[in-house]
């Protein structure tokens, strides 16, 4: 089929790279606009710019599609149908109605739950036991489409969003082409979602990543797993901010944000139970395992995070 692809994170590199594997003609690729990054403020193409380049298929980059030359422009690529992962812009009407069959957006949540943004962050946060991927027909309100295709997977109490995002993106590689066999085959069902159990996926705000150590051991431990790698859910400890990357339910009592143990471990006490810090990362500074994070950054029992 003859289709546009519009992306912009890692998330949706895999889903490029089976398109073009499975040789359907890729018009154009949209993707964000190069933006400086980075210390030296070097100007970085997004992760779905620089493997189009790869694959030697035309990019453009509009800041958004006000402007009426945008619009034809993507209207005169002349599409069967565009397929749309975590680009990054609200598109009009007239985008959404151009191609003949419509635009298809891949969605990393069991719609109508988490709408939105954030949807694998979110998921993780409020102890989902299970999420997905699903293929949607997009319409003009924030993924309120009917859903064509649908696949499910379980969350751990291991993972972290950066596991699961891996896990869904491979996923999602899957269901794309399988979603366009089926529309070429006139063999896409629209099943309406819910108008019950809908919930939004809202960003995460830096305030919001920090963590609330009077929280029962099971919420703060979700609540770093979910943020981990990136944002990274964070502490304050002697003025200085701290990323806690990976974590555990243990054993303990003791006052919310006390250290109970920093001996090789980093044992922290929550509002009812315990949490063991494995991974963190002070600013600037790479990932460390909590051992050697502790011979840089010396605490002791009784000391307290913020």
């Amino acid at each position: 089929m003859r289709l546009a692809f519009m992306g912009t994170p890692d998330f949706a590199r895999p889903v490029l790279s089976e398109l073009a594997a499975a040789g359907h003609d890729i018009a154009c690729v949209y993707t964000r606009e190069p933006k400086p990054s980075g210390r030296g403020h070097k100007v970085t193409r997004s992760p779905v710019h620089a493997l189009a380049d790869e694959l030697r298929l035309p990019v453009r980059t509009p800041k958004n599609f006000k402007s009426a030359e945008d619009v034809e422009a993507f209207k005169a690529l002349d599409l069967d149908v565009a397929i749309i992962v975590a680009y990054g812009l609200i598109l009009p009407q007239a985008i959404l109605d151009a191609p003949r069959h419509g635009c298809l957006n891949l969605h990393a949540s069991l719609l109508p739950r988490w709408r939105g943004a954030a949807p694998i962050h979110r998921a993780i946060m409020a102890g989902d036991a299970v999420t997905g991927v699903q293929v949607m027909r997009m319409e003009a309100g924030l993924d309120t489409g009917p859903v064509l295709l649908s696949e499910s997977v379980e969350i751990t109490e291991h993972d972290t969003a950066g596991a699961l995002h891996d896990r869904l993106s491979e996923i999602a590689a899957g269901l794309a082409p399988r979603a366009l066999a089926a529309l070429e085959r006139g063999a896409l069902t629209q099943t309406r979602q819910p108008e019950d159990g809908v919930t939004y996926a809202s960003k995460i705000s830096a305030e919001e990543a920090r963590i609330d150590w009077t929280g029962d051991a099971r919420s703060v431990d979700r609540h770093i797993r979910g943020l981990s790698p990136f944002p990274g859910a964070w502490f304050e400890c002697g003025g200085d901010r701290v990323k806690a990357l990976l974590s555990a339910v243990v054993e303990g009592e003791g006052p919310p944000g006390a250290v109970l143990n920093a001996h090789g471990k980093l044992i922290v006490g929550c509002g009812a139970g315990a949490v063991e810090l494995k991974s963190l990362q002070r600013a600037g500074k790479r990932a460390q395992d909590a051992e050697e994070f502790l011979r840089g950054f010396p605490l002791k029992t009784g000391d307290r995070l913020s």
